[in-house]
């Protein structure tokens, strides 16, 4: 792998270390400082002069400051004549805002996928965007992954037996079957209306969950609202314990800590998409690393091999 440079902006440099440990390659450094007036500079430290240049950046908070970032790193490497230039997005933040459900509304997800490209992107890797009309959004070529065959291995430990696994709403749903058929288990889905980012009200839960074990499986888990709400009414149906997984373990706040104090909970799976604090972290956090099938997909891109075959 001569030709390929990995680089990785400020946003979670552990995960980008673990990726090139993978790869087999190093992780070239980048300078980012900022002048004056409050402004970004950044510059690749290592040649990219036609080599496969793949940068790697989470859109975490601060959200914003990140995005910027990976901006400056794109146009550094076309000034660079980068022979071909793929951004690594574990945690794409802007595909939440993917729709029109409201006058006058923005729509951030196609924004910013126009913005990447514009910058120089000539491709794009994804890790379990908000919602599958995302992908369409950008111009460039995108390999979408997604974390179920890392959940499902560790979820597969349990007995799962009397286990269903449940979506929190009917947008997650065929996420939570695909999901359920690794397991070999029953999918059930709550019926949920949103009012704001942080209130949610789940009217029903529909599929068979009393006296069983349930898994809830969700893409992302931020302030915990809609994961409280479903769980009381899955308490409200006797079930048995209760697990939660998702992708991107955002967790902002004190959700974290809230959602490990919540009755029944055995247990809170995520992956490493985002950086976790340690002083965020709870003995019923259980963190999986997306470093191998990432690293994988990046191999197979810089090959001109198959990234769908991942999911074969």
């Amino acid at each position: 792998m001569r030709d390929i440079a990995v680089f990785s902006g400020t946003a979670h440099p552990d995960l980008a270390t673990e990726i090139c440990a993978h790869l087999g390659v190093p992780l070239h450094p980048v300078r980012v400082s900022r002048f004056a007036n409050d402004c970004l500079e950044v510059q690749l430290q290592a040649n990219c002069r036609e080599r496969d240049v793949f940068l790697i950046q989470p859109l975490v908070p601060p959200v914003q400051e990140h995005l910027v970032e990976l901006l400056l790193m794109i146009d550094a490497a076309r000034g660079a004549s980068a022979g071909r230039i793929t951004v690594v997005l574990p945690h794409y933040a802007y595909a939440r805002s993917d729709k029109k459900d409201a006058p006058r509304i923005s729509i951030g997800a196609r924004l910013v996928a126009d913005l990447l490209t514009s910058a120089g992107a000539d491709r794009v890797l994804a890790m379990t965007l908000h919602s599958p009309q995302v992908h369409g959004f950008f111009s460039v070529p995108v390999d979408h992954l997604h974390a179920l065959r890392e959940l499902a291995a560790h979820f597969r430990r349990y007995d799962l037996s009397n286990t269903v696994v449940v979506s929190p709403d009917l947008g997650n749903a065929k996420e939570a079957a695909a999901f359920a058929r690794l397991l070999g288990t029953p999918v059930a889905a709550g019926a949920k209306q949103r009012f704001s980012d942080d209130l949610v009200k789940i009217s029903a839960v529909i599929g068979e969950v009393t006296d069983k074990d349930v898994i809830v499986l969700d893409d992302e888990i931020a302030k915990g609202s809609t994961v409280v709400e479903l769980m009381e009414h899955l308490r409200g149906l006797k079930v048995r314990s209760i697990r939660l997984a998702c992708t991107h373990g955002l967790f902002s706040g004190d959700a974290l800590r809230r959602l490990s104090d919540q009755s029944g909970v055995l247990e809170i799976v995520c992956t490493n998409t985002v950086p976790i604090p340690t002083a965020k972290r709870v003995p019923k956090l259980q963190v999986l690393s997306v470093a191998p099938a990432l690293a994988e997909a990046m191999r197979r891109i810089h090959n001109g091999e198959s990234v769908s075959a991942l999911f074969a």
